[in-house]
């Protein structure tokens, strides 16, 4: 009997040994990527200057869906807050597409594709920043300091982020992070995520190794303290400083009506947001939450769950004043012409990753799994299609690559793991 409970014991340690070297390789590469230089927060000459406002608008004026008469300039200058698990994928390549094509300047992050992350915002973490320097977007993945991001850009910059059900945030972060997270792997039984949820305490650690990814990850992203309970005065504080930050708040679930109202808020069109799902999961990975486990869900993410609540009101109060009637035409059309584009561009629907046959278009997967779908592009199509149906189907990583970012320490990260598992 204690031969078998030793070579249990040896099996479990010989699985630990390369998630114990991944992380120690991390943990080099963060130390090699962070800024050493220090920067004093606040000063007034990392500022972006008002004047640049005017370099930054696009010559060819727009009309607004609802009015014949009402003529707008199209917004260039953007902030959208990247947030974790909530098809936040999709919204960034409609603005690497934007802004590619109207030649405008991006926040990059520097060797990776992320600003750092976890670590807080700083300026420093731009690609080739220099105090002063004014950009149009900045879109990665960061955590989020309102005072530096507001360096970055004129202050005419339209702020922008994007939500999801906690619960089912929580679902997706479980699964796509958990062999990331140190404290998932003692969890027994076949069921992880419920033998998680039906006692958190008992395995979760606020100072455990990227434990920020099971509670709280959207107030975590906002930089704010994740282990907050939900009934703790800061957590509405800090809902209220993101809504008078925030010039729109997208809600996952409605991700068409949305991005009817982003464009209304940038006076876009509606070619600027044809898109298709990027970064989906497919269904066999998806653990349906049943009433008991949802409910266990949004309680231990309480605080994400007051924040999901508020923007979700103020969300469908901006549908009401945009008019449903409306909204219903725009969202109608929005799907008509992606749609059609999907017909251009696509040879069948979303397929898994082994069957992708240009890695191209081949998705960031987790570690050790496959479990996000990626798309074909039809070889046989009208050639004045084909730039645009390429950069509609081109992943994060590599469309990044493409507009000129080193990501080696990514690049790195991918393959480790793909070596080690």
């Amino acid at each position: 009997m204690s031969g078998i409970k030793g070579i249990k014991c040896t099996a479990v340690i010989r699985r630990l040994i390369p998630w114990l070297l991944l992380s120690n390789i991390m943990l080099v590469l963060y130390c090699l990527t962070s800024p050493s230089r220090v920067k004093i927060r606040g000063s007034q000459e990392d500022t972006c200057p008002l004047r640049t406002t005017k370099l930054t608008s696009l010559a060819v004026p727009s009309r607004r869906a609802n009015s014949q008469s009402e003529v707008c300039a199209p917004k260039v200058n953007i902030v959208f807050m990247k947030t974790h698990k909530t098809a936040s994928s999709t919204i960034l390549n409609i603005l690497f597409r934007f802004g590619e094509k109207h030649k405008l300047r991006f926040a990059f992050p520097d060797g990776r594709n992320d600003f750092l992350y976890p670590s807080p915002f700083l300026c420093s973490q731009v690609k080739d920043y220099r105090p002063g320097d004014c950009f149009n977007i900045i879109c990665n993945h960061m955590r989020f300091d309102h005072r530096e991001v507001a360096k970055l850009l004129p202050p005419d910059a339209a702020y922008i982020t994007i939500l999801r059900d906690p619960a089912d945030l929580f679902e997706s972060a479980f699964h796509y992070y958990h062999r990331a997270v140190p404290i998932t792997w003692r969890i027994g039984g076949e069921n992880k995520l419920a033998e998680f949820l039906n006692d958190p305490q008992a395995f979760y650690s606020p100072t455990a190794y990227n434990s920020f990814y099971l509670k709280n990850l959207l107030f975590f992203d906002f930089g704010f303290d994740n282990n907050l309970e939900a009934d703790d005065p800061s957590v509405k504080t800090n809902i209220q400083n993101l809504s008078n930050r925030f010039h729109l708040v997208l809600i996952a679930e409605y991700f068409e009506e949305s991005l009817i109202l982003l464009k209304d808020l940038l006076c876009w069109t509606t070619e600027d947001i044809l898109h298709f799902k990027l970064n989906a999961r497919k269904r066999s990975s998806v653990s349906l939450l049943g009433p008991e486990m949802r409910a266990k869900a949004l309680e231990w993410n309480g605080a994400d769950w007051r924040l999901y609540q508020h923007f979700n009101a103020t969300f469908w109060a901006r549908v009401e004043a945009y008019g449903r009637d409306r909204m219903k035409q725009e969202v109608d059309r929005l799907g008509r012409r992606n749609a059609e584009m999907k017909a251009i561009c696509m040879a069948g629907g979303a397929v898994e990753a082994q069957r992708i046959q240009n890695r191209r278009f081949l998705p960031w997967q987790p570690v050790g799994e496959t479990s996000i779908l990626g798309y074909n592009m039809k070889e046989d199509m009208d050639p004045k299609f084909r730039t645009t149906c390429e950069k509609m189907l081109t992943p994060e990583i590599q469309y990044l690559s493409e507009l000129g970012v080193s990501l080696w320490v990514t690049q790195l990260w991918g393959w480790l793991k793909d070596a080690i598992y």
